[in-house]
């Protein structure tokens, strides 16, 4: 990630932070927020968000699956400085509800903007599939989602 990448994002965090800030959630403190199955959502993030959570989040153990976060110990975050969006804007206050999608999707269509203006391509995927990814010894990407589609068959009408 460039430098200029890197300030862009940061500045869409800050952003987002404030308009947080601004619609003042309750937080119960309850860790609903990271215990993603338990709890039914799936915590997205983008590439730019992977690299960044990743520079400075403390060691967990791989394979990370889909039903909570690897950095949630005792119920604190351990990765708080460098959290992706989803986690520094989503509240289980149902108040907040209407303005945290709003946010959530400012500050997407913002880092979209980013992925455009740099040329970057746009890879968004569940938390664990970044986790996951290994570095590989050719250097090659290993923050785009691998390709798990399965080509269906054509059902015509009449079933056939």
């Amino acid at each position: 990630m460039t430098d200029d990448v890197r300030s862009e994002v940061m500045a869409v965090y800050a952003a987002a932070d404030a308009a947080v800030s601004a619609a003042a959630p309750r937080c119960a403190a309850s860790g609903r927020c990271c215990r993603f199955t338990e709890y039914g959502h799936t915590l997205f993030i983008s590439a730019f968000e992977a690299e960044l959570l990743l520079e400075r989040a403390p060691q967990y153990e791989q394979p990370v699956s889909r039903d909570g976060c690897p950095f949630q110990i005792d119920g604190l975050c351990t990765a708080r400085e460098n959290r992706p969006l989803g986690c520094r804007i989503y509240f289980c206050d149902p108040t907040y509800e209407p303005r945290m999608s709003e946010i959530t999707e400012e500050s997407l269509a913002a880092l979209k903007r980013i992925a455009d203006a740099h040329g970057t391509g746009w890879n968004y995927a569940p938390l664990h599939h970044f986790l996951n990814a290994r570095p590989r010894p050719d250097g090659a990407d290993t923050m785009t989602p691998p390709v798990t589609r399965v080509p269906l068959s054509v059902v015509t009408p009449s079933g056939g």
